[in-house]
């Protein structure tokens, strides 16, 4: 499919999208979209600093649940949501570029396990300072909208992906692409690889705490600490190896996946199987499709090849 159709068809989906609250009135059915919608922009924010600059970052939810407590704190104290929402993501951003400083001193597993600490005592600390439960009050419920929130999801999941798409044909997306192959090569070839991670860092943040402020807007009440829960980390790392890491569809598809496999184990699994079961899908497809998901219309066309030579 050439460029030019790939954009045609994206700008198809989006207006399908925008008229379906329009045609379909379920809010069910608008919930489950605006989830989508929430997973994309996590697990494309994720997969920026891993896919593209090669840093797995087990801390993710830490810049997710500050984005989100940020975002609560400051519209239920009054702020328009909307300048609410912007100061959240910038909240993240401003606290990746402090810690990336020290945390890019540590390579490989170092730096794995210090920002799934970093994001740890985060959640312990909001745990212990706020136990108590967030909830809106009455005034914010009764103007309470699902298709409000539906619909900047969608305005949000369709700039991150417009965003990881400029980033992946720009110059910048190739030097991450560089870093993620070898970093020390890189640097030999003059490349300024703590540059490049810290700017994938930073918009991998930013994306992040957008997210987490959406998360704040969309419930009506839940625990603080919830946000910085390592879930959300794992849920957007499953995501982008299921649907394929390092690509701007792969999110896509792995969300989609997530999603429908979600809601079906959530009608005929226990709840406690379902981490099991994902963990071992996870297995599965990395082990036979390692690219991910995104590999199934290349290994179906070698399949089909090799019977039709039969």
């Amino acid at each position: 499919m050439t460029r030019w159709k790939k954009h045609l068809l994206g700008g198809a989906i989006i207006i399908f999208l925008m008229g379906l609250p329009i045609i379909i009135k379920r809010t069910d059915v608008i919930n489950l979209l605006f989830l989508i919608f929430l997973f994309i922009i996590l697990s494309q924010s994720w997969n920026i600093l891993a896919g593209f600059a090669g840093q797995v970052n087990l801390g993710h939810a830490g810049f997710f649940g500050l984005g989100a407590l940020t975002v609560r704190y400051l519209w239920l104290s009054g702020l328009p949501f909307i300048f609410a929402f912007l100061m959240g993501g910038m909240t993240s951003l401003i606290f990746a570029l402090i810690i990336g400083f020290p945390a890019f001193r540590l390579r490989g597993a170092y730096f794995v396990i210090g920002m799934l600490a970093m994001a740890e005592i985060m959640r312990i600390t909001v745990g212990n300072a706020l136990p108590e439960i967030s909830a809106l009050p009455s005034k914010f419920i009764a103007d309470y909208s699902i298709t409000q929130r539906y619909y900047m999801g969608l305005m949000l999941a369709t700039a991150t992906i417009v965003i990881t798409y400029i980033l992946s044909e720009s110059k910048q997306g190739l030097a991450m692409l560089a870093v993620k192959q070898d970093q020390d090569t890189s640097e030999a070839t003059g490349v300024n690889t703590f540059k490049f991670k810290l700017l994938a860092l930073s918009l991998s943040a930013l994306l992040a705490g957008l997210a987490g402020g959406l998360f704040a807007f969309f419930h009506v009440s839940y625990y603080p600490a919830h946000a910085f829960s390592p879930q959300w980390t794992f849920d957007a790392l499953f995501i982008a190896y299921i649907g394929g890491i390092g690509t701007v569809v792969g999110p896509m598809i792995g969300t989609l996946f997530y999603v429908a496999l979600r809601e079906l184990f959530s009608l005929i699994l226990p709840l406690q199987i379902h981490t099991i079961v994902f963990g071992i899908l996870f297995i599965l497809v990395i082990f036979f499709m390692p690219r991910g998901l995104i590999e199934v219309p290349k290994k179906t066309k070698i399949i089909l090849s090799f019977f039709r030579f039969q």
